[in-house]
């Protein structure tokens, strides 16, 4: 799975690797967590190229209920994501590309739980796939959500494919990292899976490294967090 991530690379970069328009107030991020907004990169809907958007990572889906439910939605299986009614539309019409440098997992060791930081091994950032959804939030449901009934609130999730050889050690999954080649088939195939967009990035392309166990609490978020240790 993936339920912790960073991006901390300037902003003209990322302009530079994903090709999107507009001016943007970037600031590092060490340790996104699921609930919190994060920038997302999707095809702009008055079909004007791509745009950078800031999304609440956790996806809701429209007919649901309760926004609450977007915290177990935070990731989809590229098995299943094309015929799970939760992502199934968002899949066939909202695709998106999320900006990371990389995402943390946890290994026990004894009675601890360590985290590892896996990333590209030339330090390049990466575009993890995922999909996005516009909710509206109904009468019953605004006191819980905080915002007045109607308030459309737009929501993503990421990816997942079966680990590599570098990130099975500490996961069986792994996000689905797209090369920047497969960035336009990911975002506008009809089909992606006709593709070879949804194959895993190669064990080589990535690292694995303990890190500062700070990073289990979402409200670090600073340099510390992806300290090796």
């Amino acid at each position: 799975m993936c339920g912790r991530y960073t991006i901390t690379t300037p902003l003209e970069s990322l302009r530079n690797l994903f090709d999107f328009e507009g001016n943007f107030n970037l600031g590092a991020r060490y340790n996104v967590a699921p609930t919190q907004n994060a920038a997302v990169v999707r095809n702009a809907p008055d079909g004007g190229g791509r745009e950078l958007v800031m999304l609440r990572w956790g996806l809701v889906p429209r007919w649901a209920k309760e926004l609450s439910i977007g915290s177990r939605m935070i990731n989809a299986r590229t098995e299943t994501v094309a015929s799970k009614p939760s992502f199934r539309e968002a899949y066939k019409k909202r695709r998106c590309l999320i900006p990371a440098d990389g995402y943390f997992e946890w290994k026990k060791k004894g009675e601890i739980k360590q985290p590892y930081l896996l990333r590209r091994r030339d330090d390049a950032p990466m575009a993890f796939a995922g999909l996005w959804e516009n909710w509206k939030v109904p009468e019953a449901n605004a006191e819980a959500a905080g915002q007045p009934t109607g308030t459309e609130i737009t929501t993503f999730t990421i990816l997942t494919t079966d680990a590599n050889e570098t990130a099975k050690p500490t996961h069986h999954r792994m996000p689905l990292i797209l090369e920047p080649e497969f960035f336009e088939a990911w975002l506008t195939a009809d089909d992606p899976s006709d593709t070879d967009v949804m194959l895993a990035v190669p064990a080589v392309a990535l690292s694995s490294v303990a890190v500062n166990r700070r990073v289990g609490s979402p409200r670090n978020d600073d340099p510390a967090c992806i300290e090796p240790i």
